[in-house]
């Protein structure tokens, strides 16, 4: 993913702290005040910046969902005359950054996607599969002798072992984030080897 160096706008301020008070207490169980409160501003001054709870909810899921998928296509752009094998280790590693950095996005969507009306729901899951067929198509490259169906079930299964980092513990037990980001590279890469690897 990107690197922002400018300083984030109100409304990014406000998504950020929304998926945060989300995550840890429930999209039912946060009011605007509250995430008004934690960026500084009224309830009813959020409304300036969105018409609710569930547009915020909507542009969280939706966001992330978008940026992977264009994170991932400018990483395939940069890699341009790359191997496949480094065109992976470049994918992987902009999904441990999102793994690492956006956590609670992780929970918020396990628990929350259901609440986002159909259209935004059907959106995510386009922009979701779209992600999962960038990444197939790269792991078929490196791993040549596995199959299509056989490749995206390891896609799935990756995303699921780099999507748990919610479940890890708190930030203060983890080993440093670049060693937690060097061993959930091995693990995927592992994950994907056995999966790529000729049965005996």
């Amino acid at each position: 993913m990107t690197t922002r160096t400018d300083a984030p706008t109100r409304r990014e301020q406000i998504l950020k702290e929304a998926a945060r008070l989300f995550a840890e207490r429930g999209f039912h169980g946060v009011g605007v005040d509250e995430i008004g409160a934690a960026v500084g501003i009224s309830g009813p001054g959020l409304y300036r910046h969105f018409p609710g709870k569930d547009a915020m909810l909507a542009e969280l899921l939706v966001g992330i969902s978008g940026q992977l998928l264009t994170g991932a296509k400018r990483r395939l752009a940069e890699a341009d005359g790359s191997s496949a094998e480094a065109v992976l280790d470049s994918l992987i590693e902009g999904h441990i950054d999102f793994a690492l950095d956006d956590r609670p996005l992780i929970t918020l969507h396990d628990r929350e996607l259901d609440r986002l009306r159909d259209s935004d729901r059907k959106l995510v899951r386009q922009l979701q599969r779209q992600y999962v067929e960038l990444w197939v198509e790269v792991v078929r490259e490196v791993y040549p002798g596995l199959a299509e169906p056989g490749a995206r079930s390891a896609v799935h299964s990756v995303f699921g072992l780099l999507n748990s980092t919610p479940h890890l513990g708190r930030p203060g037990s983890l080993p440093g984030r670049g060693a937690t980001a060097e061993l959930l590279h091995r693990m995927a890469r592992g994950a994907l080897g056995a999966a790529g690897s000729e049965l005996p």
